[in-house]
């Protein structure tokens, strides 16, 4: 695609243009492409017709981009071949400063990734989602009866953005009334510095804050007499975690961060958007509630809260008939394999009965695969099944105001009502 991007109010046909182009242009990295929802065409054409492609970005250089199901999921579980490692440039097609690297256990190769995922992983153990359970519904259960009853109100802050820090609190066990931190930080570390004011200075300062917070926490973690079941103490007492250097330990925890927030809070978004843009699907629902399970996926699949993960090739390798180099950064774009078409029937559809909607790809594949999935899915459950309890419908107001940016595709605003 080339560097020129569209204006928000700019009219283009996508479609036509998506068609039209020349391949050699493509560059479905733009943020703009996302903030704007226009992305669609350009993958259907890039899956069909080039599904592993060259591209060129002004901000992230050349990559591979890779948009089937089929050729993502070659990589995603081809971790010998395909790098996440930080030391090769992480997991998003930006790099991020030379002298602020964040390692986490994501952004990590074997034999590290597993030891250091080990130690967090019992946190969302059966036994501590079932416990956990009745806490997020009365939780849930509040904030929905909080809100007011046939005038519009954000449903990004007023219900995906509480219930989902409320749960962040709880896993580090986080001073509550400072819960909203941990939200700002999470939109930090994925924010553009350049569109900060203070540049990359004022990012770097952002999240030297958030580690300065959370090594009090790790300091009375430490000198504490009580047993913890947090992710905090975890990090302090397992073997792989315990003295991990300050950039490393501000890394997981932005990790954790991210990821019990930003994929959660944008589902529960994408929920009501989507059932709003699918209303005989929403009419399906209220007729069966016994669909929320399945709902729960196919909102997964059909929102894709994080749009790609890059990897980086340790050794030449050919794939789709493409040789991709050593040393090449390739972008697995989750939101395309999405909706592949050659496996998920109607894929730019909501179908709540879709019949495959747990093969979606947004928790990624192998030894990657999002630790805390299940606690997403769960969030999303109990949501809906008090919202039906509560509220005939959640009506759409206006069209969300979206994220900018090619990695967390999500939302900042979108106004609704619920009739009175």
């Amino acid at each position: 695609m080339s560097q020129a991007v569209a204006e928000p109010h700019t009219e283009i046909d996508h479609t036509e243009r998506a068609w039209s182009m020349p391949l050699n242009e493509f560059n479905p990295a733009q943020r703009d492409l996302f903030q704007n929802d226009v992305i669609w065409p350009y993958f259907e054409r890039l899956r069909e017709e080039a599904p592993v492609h060259k591209c060129f970005d002004e901000e992230f250089g050349e990559y591979w981009s890779v948009s089937s199901y089929e050729h993502i999921m070659a990589v995603d579980t081809n971790h010998q071949v395909f790098s996440s490692s930080w030391e090769h440039g992480g997991i998003t097609l930006f790099d991020g400063p030379e002298d602020f690297q964040l390692p986490m256990f994501i952004a990590m190769d074997q034999p590290k990734h597993d030891e250091q995922r080990k130690t967090v992983q019992p946190i969302v153990a059966p036994n501590n989602l079932k416990s956990w359970e009745p806490l997020i519904r009365e939780r849930t259960g509040m904030v929905l009866d909080s809100l007011p009853r046939g005038e519009t109100f954000d449903w990004v802050d007023n219900v995906s953005i509480e219930l989902t820090t409320m749960m962040l609190a709880t896993l580090f066990d986080f001073p509550f009334e400072d819960r909203r931190k941990l939200t700002f930080w999470s939109d930090m570390v994925t924010t553009d510095a350049n569109t900060l004011e203070g540049g990359e200075e004022e990012w770097k300062g952002h999240l030297l804050e958030c580690l300065a917070y959370f090594t009090e926490l790790w300091n009375q973690r430490i000198n504490s007499d009580k047993p913890g079941n947090d992710l905090i103490t975890m990090l302090t007492r397992g073997e792989a975690t315990k003295n991990m250097d300050p950039m490393e330990y501000l890394g997981n925890i932005i990790l954790l961060i991210v990821g019990g927030n930003d994929t959660t809070r944008n589902s529960m978004t994408g929920s009501v958007y989507a059932l709003n843009k699918f209303p005989t699907e929403y009419d399906k629902l209220i007729a069966d509630p016994g669909l929320i399970p399945n709902l729960s996926s196919e909102i997964i699949r059909w929102q894709t809260p994080l749009a790609h993960m890059r990897r980086t090739a340790l050794e030449d390798f050919e794939l789709g008939g493409k040789m991709i180099k050593k040393g090449d950064k390739v972008a697995m774009w989750y939101v395309s394999g999405n909706r592949d078409k050659t496996v998920f029937e109607n894929a730019d559809d909501v179908i709540i009965d879709r019949a495959n909607a747990r093969r979606q790809m947004s928790f990624g594949y192998g030894i990657h695969r999002c630790v805390g999935n299940r606690l997403g899915e769960l969030q999303i459950m109990i949501l809906w099944e008090e919202i039906l309890k509560r509220f005939p419908k959640i009506e759409l107001m206006a069209e969300p105001t979206r994220s900018p940016g090619c990695f967390v595709k999500g939302y900042t605003y979108m106004p609704v009502r619920i009739p009175e």
